[in-house]
Formats: structure tokens, sequence, C-alpha cells
């Protein structure tokens, strides 16, 4: 269970595996960055993921879990506090950037409110990586 959740083999698992389940976001690696046209941004990314057939400018899904995604106030994303979920020690967090939005877990004690403008990133090692044509991991890709 570690592992599928960690890595799951394609995005269909990765949309159910979780709860809340894996952000997955269409975009490209460019430079090593990872470029999501529908959101309008750009993350650095991990130089691992090129081992995995990541090459620039290859059509690519990035998945990245609610947890691995956090507000800073210097980070690189503007987005808007669209829900709050309080569940005890945590918060999930509806964000919404342009027409898009993801899923990020916060500890119960950050002090946001719905409609507030936040900053994030994530964690460029968490990132996994799916062909956008199959679904596929790059990892489990064959």
């Amino acid at each position: 269970p570690h592992e599928i959740y960690n890595n799951p083999r394609d995005t269909y698992v990765a949309s159910f595996v979780g709860s809340p389940p894996m952000n997955l976001i269409d975009g490209k690696l460019v430079n090593g960055r990872a470029v999501m046209a529908p959101l309008n941004f750009e993350l650095p990314f991990s130089g691992g993921a090129k081992a995995g057939g990541a090459t620039d400018g290859r059509p690519l899904v990035f998945g990245i879990r609610p947890e691995d995604v956090y507000l800073e106030s210097g980070a690189p994303v503007e987005a808007r506090v669209h829900d709050v979920e309080n569940h005890g020690v945590e918060k999930i967090l509806t964000l919404r950037v342009g027409d898009r939005t993801l899923r990020a877990t916060v500890p119960a004690r950050t002090d946001v409110a719905i409609e507030q403008a936040v900053r994030f990133a994530w964690n460029p090692d968490k990132v996994v990586l799916f062909d956008k044509g199959s679904g596929v991991s790059l990892r489990h890709a064959s």
C-alpha cells in the first residue's frame, strides 16, 4: 500500500488512492522546470526525473500529493483559498489557480480564510511523472 500511494502505476490509481487524492496537472519539463500551461506557472523540478525518460518538451502529467504542497509567503505561485476543511490536526485546503483547483494539506494551526490569496510551492522530490498519452508513470514504463 505504501508503494502504491507514493508511486502509483498510472493516473487512474493516483486519482483514487489517498484522501484527498493526488493532484494531477498537465505540463512538460523545460530546462529542468515543471511548466504547467493550464495553470500558467513554473516550479523547480528534481533532476532525477531525467532518468525516467522525462525529456524537455515531452507532454507529461505531474502528480503531487496534497501533503507535499506547502504554503510559503515567498513561494512562486499565487492561488486563492476556495475551501477549508478542518480535520483536527490538519486542514485540507482547496486552492484555485485560474480555473483549476489543487488540494493542499496543512497543519491545523495554519491561519487561512476562504478567498484569501496565498502562495504555494511543492517538494520537487515528491513529484510523480506520468506520460500524458498513456497515463502510465515514467517509473513503471518499460
